[in-house]
């Protein structure tokens, strides 16, 4: 019963009497980001299922920059990180790899997430989507990689690749887990925040942070400390949830009250980000969306696949621009 229920809430269409894409967190300081053609196209969808958002005399997020300083360039990172946050997942970290436990619905998009990774990182740095090890060459940091369950992969396809996060039984996870397959083994894990790779002067070809940035406390510090981590043209995918009335009643009732995939609290609805929202955040930070898709869960067969539906789960494609 649960399962029809979800995927009839998947294909319900909410409606809100008023709706506002202004958002304090993320002003729109590039004018080029609002003439971009996929921000156009997005603004041009209906906008039926959003969401209101909260009042800019709310405060929905820690750290958020303050009036005064919103419009001005800063050259230090401050920190994105969560503590509340970090203390949520430390508490169920012991359960990465268990693919029936509450990370079983990562397990379950790990693959949609990885064939559209694969495929936008090919098509950017021209590599054979075909060969078995197309990332072979590409050095990848995975921000807020858990248990590794990304990172795992990514390695496999040939990438040099960097994990980190800020809960410390999750590196260590993570580092017991690849050291079993010696295609994973070169995994260099650390127990730090994007931030601090900053300081340190680190590059990579291409940053990825997948069902992070919904738990840090600040997304527009964020963006700019994954733009920094990457070379001039490089790459950044992000995934996350949408701030919609259709992900509140799927990600967050199905999901974590309903279907029990998640513990309860897992997801705060209002730190959610709209697709529109994440493209002017990550314009702001240099980064321009190239490429977005939306992420839809069939009950049936207990798969996910891609969709130009981002009402719930989606996920972006940019590049940074070469300055």
């Amino acid at each position: 019963m649960a399962w029809r229920l979800l995927w009839v809430l998947q294909r319900t269409s909410f409606s809100v009497p008023t709706i506002s894409l202004r958002n304090p967190n993320c002003s729109p300081l590039y004018p080029s980001a609002a003439s971009s053609p996929l921000l156009t196209k997005l603004w041009k969808r209906s906008h039926t299922d959003a969401a209101p958002l909260p009042s800019p005399t709310q405060k929905t997020r820690t750290g958020t920059e303050s009036g005064d300083n919103a419009g001005a360039k800063s050259t230090s990172f401050r920190s994105s990180l969560n503590e509340a946050e970090v203390a949520k997942f430390a508490a169920i970290a012991e359960t990465w790899w268990d693919s029936q436990g509450p990370f079983q619905t990562l397990h379950l998009m790990n693959p949609t997430r990885i064939s559209f990774i694969r495929s936008t990182l090919c098509r950017h740095f021209r590599k054979d989507p075909f060969s078995a090890r197309p990332f072979e060459g590409l050095k990848i940091v995975d921000v807020g990689c858990g248990g590794g369950i990304l990172s795992e992969p990514l390695a496999r396809m040939g990438a040099t690749v960097t994990g980190i996060d800020a809960v410390e039984k999750n590196i260590k996870i993570a580092q017991i887990h690849a050291a079993s397959d010696p295609l994973t083994s070169s995994i260099e894990y650390h127990c730090t925040t994007a931030e601090e790779l900053v300081k340190e002067n680190k590059k990579f070809d291409a940053a990825i942070s997948l069902e992070v940035i919904e738990h840090v406390a600040d997304p527009s510090d964020f963006c700019k400390s994954l733009a920094a981590l990457t070379v001039p043209l490089g790459a950044t995918v992000i995934s996350t949830i949408n701030r919609s009335m259709r992900s509140y009643a799927t990600a967050i009732v199905a999901a974590e009250y309903l279907l029990n995939w998640l513990p309860k609290g897992t997801h705060q609805w209002s730190q959610f980000l709209t697709p529109e929202e994440l493209v002017l955040i990550l314009e702001r930070a240099s980064i321009s969306v190239q490429e977005m898709a939306g992420f839809v869960y069939n009950p049936m067969t207990g798969d996910w696949s891609l969709t130009d539906d981002t009402s719930v789960n989606f996920i972006a494609f940019g590049t940074k621009r070469n300055k």
